[in-house]
This record gives C-alpha cells, structure tokens and sequence, in this order.
C-alpha cells in the first residue's frame, strides 16, 4: 500500500497565532516540532495498516518544517516548492492508494480558527468552487481525484472537519481544536497525536472505496480578491473573467486547466 500525506501547520494542535505559524519567529518552533510528531503519528499508523511506501509534502510556508530524521526511515519527504501546479500535492499519481491531509484548516473568511484563509491570508477574501467555499482541502482533494486517489483522512480545527464531512461522510477526521473568535480550545498535543495514529490506522485498514468522491464534469472557480488591482490583474489570464472591482471567475471542463490558474492567480 503506497500513502501520500499532504502536511499544513494552521490545524495543527495548539496553534493559535500567526507568529506560531511563521519560520521567522521565536514562537515557530515548538509548532514545528507538533507538525512533525503529527505528521509522524500518520506514518505510524500507515504502517500499523500495512503501508509499505509513504511520501510527504510539507506544505506550509517555505516547505522547510518537518524534521525529517523524527519520522520512520523509509519515508519519503517533499521540501520546498517545484512551481509545478499540483503544488500542496506535488508528486500524486495514480499509483499511490490514498491520502491522507494531516494539519489542515478552515477556509478563508471562516469564523471556526483564527488562522482561517485559502493559501494566502492575506490575498483571498473567498474562493468558490461550483458555488462551494474552496478551502485548502477541497482543493487538493479535488487535485488528488483528478490522479484518480482518495483521501481517507484528514486532521485539523472542528471548521474543517465539518467541511470534510459534509462533502464524503466515509472520510476519517480527526479534530485537534475548536476555534473560536480569536482563541482556540485545544485537545492536548499528545491526544492529538495518539488520535491521527489511531484514526489513520482505522481508515486504512477499512474499505476505502466509500472514500472516493466522483469529480465534477465541469468547474467555475470564483476568487474575490482583498485588493482589487490583484483582480484586476488576474483578469487578463486567458479565460478569466472580471465580475466585479474584486472578484473574478474561470470556468473549465479539466481539473488541471484551473489548477494552472490557480497557479498563476496565487501570484498576482
């Protein structure tokens, strides 16, 4: 069984401040440390399930978080970013069985984590996908259906988690806190971790096939922007349509055309 795990910090345990979140601050390294041990307790599980391959994509920030010598020797790690449009994804295929999203969190504009944003907190007021708020999950779950692999699992703050389960109910979560204006209530970072490698080995060892989602035949991504010299920026991407001073929107029959958007919206 092949396993690919896609990792984030904001729906870590504990984590509740931007300064927590960022590789330049004092603050930034106990949550990297909890960021590893999750990541951990998902490979641990794997393998109590049978896995015989596992390969991670740190995908916060500059992709330079998890310690790799904390994890089990024969996992495979993804640092840094290749600017290939499968981005939080990179390396999926259709030979890997299924995946698992450990440290994910609510969509922008969300009220359930203080940490709530789609990629970047600062640029995207709101995406939608086919009308849907588009959270990082939705996204790259989306990325891993178009490789034809489910996800099985995710962990994160109690927003996302209701997310997860409204869109696949046969999708294992694990809530590692529930956030609440600008605070959070946390499960102990040891409970956490015990939960995923518990919850993972759970999900692996049951039938899977409830988990994969069909893909939509055809996709209309919105992005309101923040600021709207970035709309109106991406308004000149091929296909891209202005709908307001903020707002744009790219229709698509195939998934990876929107991701190649997305790409180049991420960097307007």
């Amino acid at each position: 069984m092949k396993i690919y795990i896609s990792a984030d910090i904001e729906g870590i345990a504990d984590i509740t401040h931007w300064d927590e979140a960022d590789k330049s601050k004092s603050d930034f390294k106990r949550h990297a440390e909890q960021m590893t041990l999750e990541v951990g307790a998902a490979c641990e599980g794997s393998l109590n399930a049978g896995a015989d391959e596992i390969w991670i994509k740190d995908a916060h920030g500059s992709a330079r978080n998890i310690d790799h010598n904390a994890l089990p020797g024969n996992v495979k790690l993804i640092r840094g970013w290749s600017g290939h449009p499968f981005s939080m994804m990179q390396e999926i295929d259709n030979t890997f069985d299924a995946a698992l999203f450990i440290g994910y969190h609510s969509p922008a504009s969300s009220a359930q984590s203080p940490l709530s944003h789609t990629t970047h907190s600062k640029k995207f007021h709101l995406v939608r996908i086919n009308d849907m708020v588009a959270s990082e999950f939705l996204i790259n779950a989306y990325t891993a259906l178009y490789v034809n692999v489910p996800v099985v699992f995710v962990s994160g703050d109690d927003g996302i988690c209701e997310i997860v389960n409204s869109f696949n109910d046969n999708i294992k979560t694990v809530s590692t806190k529930k956030g609440i204006g600008n605070s959070v209530i946390s499960s102990h970072p040891k409970e956490a971790i015990l939960e995923i490698k518990n919850g993972v080995e759970s999900v692996l060892k049951s039938d899977l096939s409830g988990c994969k989602t069909a893909l939509p035949d055809s996709f209309s991504f919105e992005i309101e922007y923040r600021d709207h010299s970035s709309a109106y920026m991406a308004s000149f991407y091929p296909g891209m349509k202005l709908l307001s001073d903020r707002k744009v929107v790219f229709e698509s029959d195939d998934y990876f055309d929107i991701l190649k958007m997305w790409l180049f919206a991420e960097l307007v």
